[in-house]
């Protein structure tokens, strides 16, 4: 696998921190866990982020902490289930880490000719939703914008737009100042895992009639 489209560094740094909303930590750690170049830029920044830590001076513990955390020495340990298994949508799907194959995934639905949608469930309240998208190998997609962010990590095939391939591993971001023509790679269906906020907004008199009838 060759990736050649990465994250931009400030991404990277809130994947690093955890302060990416639920959603989109879910498509940077698809990206990282494939990319050894990204991950070694997030082993930096972590280590970076403990030096610093280490260096702040230290903070008086509140009045009684120590007694308190003595008493918890006693209580049971909490009883924690296992992970839950892959679900049987996602099981065969190449590209996707193991703890995205676990979360719950609806059927495949129709979106447009030759578009399919998989919505997948994130195990913590996100202001992101977070589904697998589908395109028929050739097809060009209507051009589009986006009212917010949206990142996605190719999983199989391919699309390009703006002179810039996208293939297996590879991280596009758009935003609300992007505008998009896609065209899908003629090898194989072209699936993406995407977190996007807000909705597609379809560009055009031919994408203005149909947008009451897509639902991304």
């Amino acid at each position: 696998m060759s990736i050649t489209a990465h994250p931009a560094e400030d991404l990277l740094l809130g994947y690093a921190a955890g302060t990416l909303d639920p959603g989109e930590q879910i498509v940077l750690a698809t990206h990282v866990l494939a990319c050894s170049q990204c991950r070694d830029l997030v082993g930096a920044m972590e280590h970076a982020g403990g030096a610093l830590l280490g260096e702040l001076a230290p903070e008086a513990m509140s009045a009684g902490a120590l007694d308190r955390i003595t008493a918890r020495l006693d209580e049971p340990a909490p009883v924690t289930s296992p992970p839950p298994p892959p679900s049987e949508r996602l099981r065969e799907l190449e590209g996707l880490p193991g703890f995205v194959r676990r979360l719950p995934a609806e059927p495949w639905r129709w979106v447009a000719p030759g578009l399919n949608i998989q919505r997948l469930k994130v195990p913590a309240q996100s202001p992101t939703r977070v589904f697998l998208l589908k395109a028929k190998p050739g097809i060009r997609l209507l051009p589009h914008g986006h009212q917010d962010a949206e990142l996605t990590c190719v999983l199989t095939g391919s699309f390009s737009h703006d002179g810039q391939r996208y293939g297996p591993g590879d991280f596009d971001c758009g935003d609300s100042a992007s505008e998009h023509e896609i065209a899908i790679g003629n090898e194989v269906p072209c699936i993406s895992l995407v977190a996007m906020r807000g909705r597609l907004t379809l560009r055009g008199a031919v994408g203005r009639l149909i947008q009451p009838l897509i639902a991304i």
